[in-house]
């Protein structure tokens, strides 16, 4: 199973930064559908409605493109929930590695949802954490 971070979801909208831009649709496209599935995390989906919002308020997009964009994203993977042993992951991720709030609530979601490659530009790429692989696309 794959997913993507936050950062790759924000890029795929960014029209300024069209390198990024480009390359987070062309891999977005080629998840879609692909097997091993991607899935959208909870968490990611929330972080990308806050930076949408983000955008509103700065004027860079309108309410209507908010509520579109979201909704086009949503729409290309099914939504992950976790569950409550998310949080026992969290306190063992956090613990051994070092990680940093945030990113040891996303690799627990990812570790729930059976996640075996994440793609972020945020994390190490290439580090490996109990199977779960980190690949910046952007490299």
């Amino acid at each position: 199973m794959n997913a993507v971070d936050t950062n790759v979801l924000v890029y795929s909208l960014d029209v300024h930064e069209p390198a990024k831009q480009a390359k987070a649709k062309a891999l977005l496209a080629a998840l879609i559908g692909a097997q091993p599935g991607t899935v959208l995390l909870w968490q990611v989906a929330s972080e990308l409605l806050s930076v949408l919002r983000n955008w509103e308020r700065q004027g860079r997009v309108s309410t209507t493109n908010v509520e579109a964009n979201f909704r086009d994203i949503f729409a290309m993977f099914p939504l992950s929930l976790p569950g409550p042993q998310v949080f026992t992951r969290y306190f063992d991720l956090f613990a051994r590695f070092s990680l940093s709030h945030w990113d040891a609530m996303l690799l627990a979601a990812c570790k729930e949802a059976g996640v075996a490659t994440l793609y972020s530009e945020d994390m190490d790429a290439g580090t490996d954490y109990d199977g779960l692989k980190i690949v910046n696309p952007f490299a």
